[in-house]
């Protein structure tokens, strides 16, 4: 049966290439819209887009108000980072740099980061670049990489039992490998992973790379709901997730 996981890799990773792509230009600061609180803001939710996003498709994607309406004392920060940035080698840097380390200067006593598709895989990037930014992170069906790398980690029998070798430093030919190093990681950490909430449509394109990435995770904070690779499943399971965060923090788990 592995040989149809990986077949459908290959179908889940065309389709991402093949998909509209927003543009952007790295040689400018990274474009931001910001939604204030409701409430006086204590916590700031950073959201990355997807590959075809820019700013006006995360406005209409309604995840501002999806967040606002369990957060209202949430400030949240649309960031438009493009593949642009991404192809540049240094969009964990840049995010850190122009949104996040200024953020961090204004007091904001948690601050998150959300991203959907490519922006999820920027979310993780982020984080393993820039450990202890982050109180938490929400995950919206994640690009996790090609097929051969995503085949390499299933024939090893899991993230549990790959051997990547050497981190190489998060380079253009490497990160792929580097962000899968770091998840694995995440599998033998299970107080780092407490921050990651993941949420994907069972029939999502890139659902079939989720079994290797969820053994990394807490099986509560994966959520998994119908309908595909868009904006209409994230939107309403982000508001669940964080629902569900809250929900931990009243019964005191963290």
């Amino acid at each position: 049966m592995r040989w149809i996981v990986r077949a459908l890799l290959a179908v889940s990773v065309i389709a991402l290439v093949a998909a509209c792509v927003a543009r952007g230009d790295p040689s400018q600061p990274i474009p931001v819209a910001t939604v204030p609180a409701k409430h006086t803001a204590t916590r700031l939710v950073v959201v990355l887009p997807g590959r075809a996003d820019d700013l006006a498709a995360l406005r209409s994607s309604g995840i501002a108000d999806a967040i606002q309406s369990v957060w209202p004392d949430a400030d949240v920060v649309l960031a438009e980072v493009t593949v642009d940035y991404y192809q540049q080698g240094d969009a964990s840097q840049r995010l850190h740099d122009e949104v996040i380390e200024p953020a961090r200067a204004r007091g904001y006593r948690e601050i998150w980061l959300a991203g959907a598709s490519m922006g999820g895989m920027g979310t993780l990037l982020y984080d393993a670049q820039y450990p202890g930014q982050l109180d938490g992170m929400v995950l919206l069906a994640p690009y996790l990489g090609e097929f051969d790398l995503l085949a390499e980690i299933d024939h090893a029998g899991g993230i549990a039992h790959w051997n990547g070798g050497p981190s190489q430093g998060f380079t253009r030919e490497s990160w792929q490998r580097d962000l899968w190093r770091y998840i694995q990681g995440l599998s033998k950490d299970p107080a780092r992973s407490e921050r990651i909430w993941l949420a994907y449509g069972d029939q999502d394109r890139l659902r079939k790379a989720m079994p290797l990435f969820v053994p990394a995770l807490h099986p509560e904070h994966v959520f998994v709901r119908q309908g595909g690779h868009t904006w209409t499943v994230w939107t309403p399971a982000a508001r669940a997730m964080l629902q569900a965060i809250d929900a931990r923090e009243t019964r005191g788990t963290h």
